[in-house]
């Protein structure tokens, strides 16, 4: 009983105390407004402020010993309000508008804290703790905050979403994309990394400048790369380790497109505000990837929803463009593109320097004696949208839409029976395709990934003829639908699972329609194929070993068809500084472009899609293995990496002869073998790189000779160097690029001529004078307001006006030999003025 009395007194001692001390602390506290009509009297001082913004704030007061300066301070530790010393004698109170954001971020599939996670704004910096434990100051209420860790989605929303009071938890979502990661980044320059799966990447948000360059071109910027070159300057013809352009994979958001560029290839038609991501593979492929025997140029757009809003415009010497990134909600965003040319208003030299480019030795740059062209217009414009809705955590649908099109519209006038007449002859280009994806996440290990999409290609030309009165329609049109059904499932941290079904159909229309006299040719073909595909992906814990090992089955049920793909990619770093690469893969593909005859599409656009038969038009097949060494470290990198590729099944239309194969229809193959080199070093605000690429590159068609003969495409010495510089907010670059002629057949010198045909030399015996190009750039970025920025840039293309010879050919007239000659650009300018906002 004692005891008892004893634990009651005690407990209601401890409360006594207990309320003494809270009411000794109430009655020690005032009320703020107290408090600083208190100091106002004591140092004849007067505050300023809002009576909401101190309404309800209570503290005790300072100590009486403090000078004014060591009371302001103790208030504004005290309060989280702004107390600032205006002169001698007045103080304004205001709102402090610099927060802290401070957490513990953690893995939402399994609650471990994750560190060394990054944590950006707009103006700070930092990184997670070992304990997942971050602290970031905070300027203003609206201020991005963005995190990321390697294997989960990116968060990225506003401070005032947070609903941050003290420190916080956040939850980051995992996302299963594939095990991947930069081994080496500014791989050339700033913004070009290589990627541990044997691609290279280009991020164009972190992208600065490149030598003639100054609004950024998705397909201009992947000839940076050793063994990327176009043997015609143009995007319309980018060749891959010796590879034809419609050998190439060009996908934009997963969506294949059949059609690469404005002006006919001298501008690319992917608008580079709305894509983020460029991938390039010219090895290993995915085996979720089918088509394109030489490689892969795969275009990304930003894959996150955006919380608030941006956007751009902008304005160079070929057109004016516009990007906006619109947030819809918490949970979804809509990215919009579009560019127009200005050639409507205004001819620029830039304009008249790329049409003189693409219709030098065509009919639209010159007729016939009796015929003058005349009111030459073109124009060009496109517009790409993409729209993300995060259903759920584990839910997120994505929806793309891009639309492209060009047009040449010029008059032919002549005489005809004593009376002046005029009719148009006109080309257009049209591209327009949609996508939908839909990924869910189903737990910590598995997830699934739907890609539907529907891509539409169509070439149209009118070529009148007055003094015959006839008209030649001409039309190619590609029509795809394609279904891929991937399926990711992670067995361990070290093994990740990748299998699928891909359903492709494709549709290739070809039509000449002559009205006089009455002509009309039409093909029209399908082909349906299948394919399953499986990956193993294994990835060291310590990241220096990265292998994918993968198997492809498709069947092309019109022809009865199999054909089986391996793929592997495999990266090892030792010695901290060395990375060992090797790649290989097996790939097929149904469509090519072909020449029936070089005045096809006005002699502008020759090429002209078709679809394999798998008799005179074979399946297109490759074999490539490459292996690879790089060293870097001190900001050196040195690069060397060797390859054989074997393709079969092409055909002589496909490759663009001018000499005695030009109407030959022959199947055959061609093999490289080549050395791709890389010097790049990094001198604090200099960037300065040289690569070197050697190709031994050679035709076999057993019909038409007993022995192999140099391809068209065999540019067998090329050269770049470039150097970068960056002071402040001023950006310069400057390249060289060099690279030994195309390869091309004369005739016999002193016997041209027998039986009026010309008598060539043996094929591709002879090559162009060397190629040799000197380009520059500058961009200068400045502020026009306190949230919106903009950059003033200037490049030069062909500096020294180099007339460089990139084809050539041979015809008889008035049995004599004529050749024929086409030039590179000449001195071509360029200025671009942007502002973000």
């Amino acid at each position: 009983m004692g005891k008892r009395i004893k634990k009651i007194a005690v407990f209601f001692s401890l409360l006594f105390f207990i309320t003494h001390s809270i009411h000794t602390q109430d009655t020690g506290s005032q009320t703020l407004s107290q408090i600083i009509t208190n100091i106002q009297e004591a140092y004849n001082i007067q505050f300023n402020y809002a009576e909401d913004v101190i309404k309800g704030i209570s503290l005790k007061p300072p100590n009486k010993k403090l000078s004014l300066q060591g009371i302001v301070s103790y208030l504004e530790n005290n309060t989280g309000l702004s107390f600032t010393l205006m002169g001698d004698n007045f103080i304004l109170v205001k709102p402090n508008t610099e927060r802290v954001l401070c957490g513990y971020l953690k893995g939402k599939d399994n609650l471990q804290t994750l560190p060394f996670a990054t944590v950006q704004t707009p103006n700070s910096f930092t990184t997670s703790n070992e304990n997942g434990f971050f602290q970031i100051k905070i300027k203003d209420e609206a201020d991005l905050v963005t995190i990321r860790f390697l294997g989960y989605k990116t968060v990225s929303k506003p401070y005032n979403q947070f609903g941050a009071t003290g420190c916080i938890d956040v939850y980051l979502q995992p996302d299963f994309k594939p095990l991947s990661q930069v081994i080496i980044s500014n791989y050339i320059a700033s913004g070009i990394n290589k990627i541990d799966n044997g691609s290279f990447q280009i991020d164009f948000s972190n992208l600065k400048i490149l030598p003639g360059l100054i609004d950024n071109d998705v397909l201009q910027s992947v000839q940076a790369f050793p063994g990327i070159q176009s043997v015609n300057e143009t995007v319309s013809n980018i060749n891959i380790r010796g590879g034809t352009h419609d050998q190439n994979l060009m996908l934009w958001d997963g969506i294949k497109m059949y059609q690469s560029g404005h002006f006919f290839g001298l501008i690319s038609m992917y608008n580079p505000h709305i894509t983020q991501t460029v991938s390039l593979r010219k090895n290993g492929s995915d085996v979720s990837y089918t088509d394109g025997v030489s490689g892969t140029i795969a275009m990304q757009t930003e894959p996150e929803v955006n919380q608030v809003f941006k956007g751009s415009i902008g304005a160079n010497l070929t057109d004016v463009n516009g990007f906006a990134d619109i947030p819809i909600s918490a949970s979804s965003s809509i990215q919009i593109a579009a560019r127009k040319s200005i050639s409507d208003f205004v001819e620029t030299p830039t304009y008249t320097a790329f049409f003189d480019r693409i219709s030098q030795n065509t009919e639209v740059a010159s007729n016939t004696t009796t015929i003058t062209n005349a009111d030459k217009t073109f124009d060009f414009y496109d517009t790409s949208l993409r729209w993300i809705y995060n259903i759920s955590d584990k839910d997120e649908v994505r929806v793309n839409f891009i639309n492209v099109h060009n047009q040449l519209l010029f008059n032919e006038n002549a005489v005809v029976n004593q009376q002046e007449e005029s009719r148009d002859s006109k080309l257009s280009q049209n591209s327009i395709a949609g996508a939908i994806h839909y990924k869910r996440v189903w737990n910590d290990r598995f997830k699934t990934d739907l890609e539907i999409y529907e891509t539409d290609y169509k070439l149209k030309a009118i070529n009148v003829n007055i003094l015959d009165s006839q008209r030649f329609l001409q039309e190619n049109i590609v029509s795809e639908t394609s279904t891929k059904l991937k399926v990711s499932y992670k067995l361990n941290d070290r093994l990740q699972l990748l299998n699928g079904y891909h359903f492709v159909e494709t549709e290739v229309t070809n039509l000449d329609d002559v009205d006089n006299p009455l002509y009309r040719f039409l093909v029209s073909e399908v082909v349906r194929t299948h394919g399953v595909f499986s990956q193993l992906g294994y990835k060291t814990l310590n990241n220096q070993t990265n292998l994918n090992l993968g198997l492809r089955y498709n069947y092309i049920g019109k022809f009865g068809k199999s054909i089986w793909e391996p793929r592997l990619s495999f990266n090892h770093r030792f010695f901290n500084h060395f990375t060992l690469e090797i790649l290989g893969e097996f790939k097929h593909q149904n469509t090519s472009q072909v020449i029936n005859f070089q005045s096809d599409f006005l002699g502008i656009e020759k090429r002209r899609w078709q679809l394999s038969n798998d008799k005179d038009i074979p399946v297109i097949t490759s074999k490539q293995i490459s292996m690879g060494l790089n060293f870097n470290h001190n900001d050196w990198l040195i690069g060397i990496d060797g390859f054989y590729k074997i393709v079969n099944g092409i055909t002589t239309q496909s490759q663009g002869f001018q000499n005695q194969y030009e109407f030959d229809k022959e199947k055959g193959s061609y093999d490289v073998t080549g050395l791709d080199i890389l010097f790049r070093k990094h001198i604090k605000k200099f960037n300065a790189w040289l690569s070197y690429s050697y190709m031994n590159n050679r035709y076999r068609f057993k019909d038409l000779e007993a022995d192999y003969f140099p391809s068209n495409y065999n540019i067998s010495h090329t050269a770049t160097m470039g150097v970068t510089y960056a002071l402040n907010n001023l950006q310069l670059s400057g390249g060289l690029n060099w690279h030994s002629g195309k390869p091309t057949t004369h005739p016999v010198f002193g016997n041209e001529i027998i039986d009026g045909k010309i008598n060539y030399e043996d094929t591709n015996a002879s090559n162009l004078n060397d190629y040799l190009r000197l380009d520059a750039s500058a961009v200068y970025n400045f502020k026009l307001g306190r949230k919106t920025r903009a950059n003033l840039g200037i490049s030069v293309w062909n500096i020294l006006n180099k007339e460089n010879e990139i084809n050539n050919f041979y015809r008889v007239k008035d049995e004599s030999i004529m050749e024929t000659v086409q030039k590179s650009l000449g001195f071509t300018p360029n200025a671009v003025f942007r502002a973000y906002f």
